[in-house]
């Protein structure tokens, strides 16, 4: 295939994107010294737009892009994601406490279980969004895209800044609308469902991204991407069904629903794009532009983790502060099949470096197929 524009499609999953950050690092290292930015198109999800949004800002540079994002990585405690204190965990419980058993009589019902307003403080702080444009107009960029849902209209709808020439689109229960990327909309990508609070923009509330997202990799394609390199933030195969005597908890039944969100469409979608490049690549352009087939064969790298990620958590569970492991305790996240939902909340150090270097040498495992996709 050519050197067609290059996408990198980054997903979602809480905590767990700190292992794109050890695969970035990988991508750094095989691409050496060379200036400039290998990805012109840019598409995140949940956690994954985050970290797709920080590129974009410093995308006149790669390499120190990279190190950035890397050292906040480093460096991130839970208090910086979410309070998780004591006041601020007995406030909530004593809110929802209310709402269920006084729900006749409480006019305000509580909007997440976990307040996420250091993320928005973080985000103002690091992130210089007017960057974006600037690295359009000056060609070290080509687009950038966030997706969320739209909890009235069911719709999966792509937030993206790009160059002029990108055209937005519109398909079943999906759409793209050119807008310039802010703070919210990265609140709105990353707000998973019940855990943090949904965000308005304009005149919808949305939700996380990866929530009925039939097509993951589809807005790359429609940013005009020939090649792209897509960055999972969990197996895309898990293991086979295993025999359990208890009755699944709370964090297990939840870590499944989160997990199913977060997976499932992107699995779907790269398997249907490998059938579409089958049939295409069996057809000369010539052929199919008489038969008016508008589709193209698209390159396409997958690197997802090798282990487990939610069984790492299960080994930094005490990493947690206190108060919120005495919370999570009581709905059987710290126990080990509980240990999914907790692989979406442990923004701590043991867990990031752990998930950073599974990152790295997953990818530099692969180095050969990175280096060929990065045509270098």
């Amino acid at each position: 295939m050519g050197d067609g524009k290059a996408a990198l499609v980054l997903t979602g999953g809480g905590a767990r994107a700190a292992y794109q950050i050890g695969v970035l690092s990988a991508i750094r290292e095989i691409r050496g010294r060379r200036p400039g930015n290998p990805f012109p198109i840019l598409c995140g999800t949940s956690a994954g737009g985050i970290n797709a949004t920080a590129l974009a800002v410093y995308s006149a540079d790669f390499n120190m892009a990279v190190r950035k994002l890397a050292r906040i990585w480093r460096q991130f405690h839970v208090a910086q994601v979410y309070r998780a204190d004591a006041l601020a965990l007995l406030a909530t419980g004593a809110r929802w406490g209310s709402a269920l058993t006084f729900g006749w009589a409480v006019r305000q019902t509580p909007h997440s279980l976990l307040d996420n307003s250091p993320l928005r403080q973080l985000l103002d702080e690091v992130l210089d969004f007017s960057a974006i444009q600037r690295a359009i107009d000056a060609g070290n960029l080509h687009a950038l895209s966030v997706a969320a849902s739209g909890y009235s209209s069911g719709e999966s709808l792509t937030f993206f800044e790009a160059a002029p020439e990108v055209e937005a689109w519109r398909r079943t229960q999906r759409l793209g609308v050119r807008t310039a990327i802010g703070v919210e909309h990265l609140l709105a990508t990353s707000a998973i469902p019940f855990v943090f609070p949904a965000i308005r923009i304009n005149r919808e509330w949305f939700g996380d991204g990866s929530m009925r997202q039939l097509a993951p990799v589809s807005p790359a394609i429609h940013l005009g991407a020939e090649r792209i390199l897509v960055v999972g933030s969990g197996r895309l195969a898990e293991e086979g069904r295993q025999r359990t005597e208890g009755y699944p908890s709370l964090a297990q039944i939840a870590g499944h629903a989160l997990s199913s969100i977060f997976l499932d469409g992107l699995a779907v979608d790269l398997e249907r794009l490998q059938r579409i490049n089958i049939t295409v690549g069996a057809m000369s352009a010539e052929q199919r532009e008489a038969a008016g087939i508008h589709l193209r064969p698209i390159e396409i790298l997958v690197i997802s983790p090798s282990q487990r990620l939610d069984a790492i958590a299960g080994r930094h569970r005490e990493s947690l502060p206190l108060a919120l492991r005495t919370v999570l305790r009581g709905i059987g996240a710290m126990r080990r099949d509980g240990s999914t939902l907790l692989s979406y909340l442990l923004f701590e150090p043991p867990f990031v470096h752990a998930l950073m270097e599974l990152g790295f040498n997953d990818a530099m495992a692969r180095r050969d197929e990175v280096a060929a996709f990065l045509r270098v």
